[in-house]
C-alpha cells in the first residue's frame, strides 16, 4: 500500500517510514488497571466506571479493544459521564480461546451480552458503538431496555455499495487461514479499515514525522489511538464468518432476516427509547449505511472522531449525557 500510494513521491515515503519509525519508538504510560468487573458471562465481563443513577451499558465493537471509550487520562468518554449522572458499565469481550472459536456474533449477544444485562437489578440503558451498536440492537429486540442508543452502528450493509468488492476479496484470500486458526487475526481487520481509505493511512504517518519531538500533547495522542487501532484480541471464526458472509454479503440484518432468540430483530419496532448518531463523513461506517432509530442526530465527523476527537465533547458527549438524563427523569 505505501508503495502504491507514494510510487510518485520518494519523500513521502520516507517521510511515511520516518512517521512509522517514529511512532514505533515512542514511549508509552504505564497502562491503567482495568475497571472492577462486577458480573461476568462466559470471557466476557462487565466494568464499573463509578458514577450514580441510571446503568448504562456500553457495547464496543468485537473489532479492537474496548477502550476507545476510555482512551486516555482527559480523554475518556466514559468517565466522563460517571460525572453526569449516571452509572457507565463497559462490556469487555475479553480473548477468545479456542472454545469460543464457534461463537458468532449471534451467540455473543445471546450468551455473553444478554446474560450481563439480566445481572443488573434494573433494566439499563444501552449504548452501542459500530458493530456494537448493531449488536445492542439486537439485544434490545430480547430484553428490556430504559433506551437504546448507536453511534455509527452499521444495519445496511448493502449500502456499503462499491465498498463491497474489497471487502469480499479482503475475506476470499484470507478465510482459509482463519479457518484453520480459528480465529480472524486483527492484521487481517486492520488490512481492511487502511483499503478504505489508504490516501488517508500513509498521510497520517507522513504527519506523525513532523511533530514535535519529545511526547508533545498532540503525539501522545496520536500514539494511544494509534495502539488502539492496531491492537485487540482477534475475532472469533464464527463471529469473522457472520460478519463478511451474513452481514456484508447477504445483508440479513438490513433485510429484516437476522434472529436472536428465535425473534427477527426490527430495528422500527424496538419498544424502548432510542436515539442514533450517525456521521456524515465516515469512511468505515457510511451514513447510507448506519442504524437510524428514534431520534437522530447527524455528525461531520469521523468514526473515531465522533469519540475522541478535538470536538467530540461538543458534539457527542454532551448530547449523549444530556439525552441520558431525560431518560433518567423519565423513569
Amino acid at each position: 500500500m505505501l508503495r502504491s500510494e507514494t510510487a510518485a513521491s520518494p519523500e513521502r515515503r520516507a517521510a511515511a517510514l520516518a512517521g512509522l519509525r517514529a511512532y514505533q519508538d515512542a514511549e508509552r504510560p504505564a497502562p491503567r488497571p482495568p475497571k472492577p468487573a462486577i458480573a461476568t458471562a462466559g470471557r466476557a465481563k462487565l466494568r464499573d466506571y463509578g458514577g450514580s443513577g441510571l446503568p448504562v451499558v456500553f457495547v464496543p465493537s468485537l473489532i479492537n479493544p474496548p477502550l476507545v471509550l476510555d482512551l486516555a487520562r482527559g480523554n475518556s468518554l466514559l468517565r466522563w459521564l460517571s460525572r453526569q449522572g449516571v452509572r457507565p458499565l463497559l462490556v469487555d469481550w475479553g480473548t477468545p480461546t479456542p472454545d469460543d472459536h464457534a461463537q458468532d456474533a449471534t451467540a455473543h449477544v445471546e450468551r455473553l451480552l444478554l446474560p450481563l444485562l439480566h445481572s443488573l437489578d434494573r433494566p439499563p440503558a444501552l449504548v452501542g458503538y459500530c458493530l456494537g451498536g448493531t449488536m445492542a440492537i439486537a439485544a434490545a429486540a430480547a430484553t428490556t431496555l430504559a433506551g437504546l442508543v448507536t453511534i455509527a452502528a452499521p444495519w445496511r450493509f448493502s449500502a456499503y455499495g462499491d465498498a463491497l468488492d474489497p471487502i469480499s476479496a479482503l475475506w476470499d484470500e484470507a478465510y482459509a487461514t482463519c479457518a484453520q486458526l480459528g480465529v480472524v487475526p486483527m492484521e487481517v481487520l486492520q488490512s481492511g479499515f487502511w483499503q478504505l481509505d489508504p490516501a488517508r493511512t500513509v498521510a497520517k504517518f507522513e504527519r506523525f514525522a513532523r511533530l514535535a519531538p519529545g511526547g508533545s500533547a498532540e503525539a501522545r495522542a496520536f500514539v494511544a489511538l494509534e495502539d488502539w487501532a492496531n491492537g485487540g484480541a482477534p475475532l472469533t471464526f464464527a463471529a469473522g464468518r457472520q460478519m463478511f458472509d451474513d452481514f456484508f454479503s447477504a445483508d440479513l440484518p438490513g433485510a429484516g432476516r437476522w434472529t436472536i432468540e428465535g425473534k427477527t430483530v426490527d430495528p422500527q419496532s424496538l419498544d424502548c427509547p432510542a436515539l442514533s448518531f450517525v456521521s456524515t463523513t465516515d469512511r468505515i461506517v457510511p451514513a447510507a449505511s448506519a442504524a437510524r432509530i428514534g431520534e437522530v442526530r447527524e455528525l461531520a465527523m469521523g468514526h473515531v472522531g465522533m469519540i475522541v476527537g478535538g470536538r467530540a465533547r461538543a458534539a457527542l458527549w454532551q448530547p449523549l449525557a444530556d439525552w441520558l438524563s431525560g431518560l433518567r427523569a423519565t423513569r
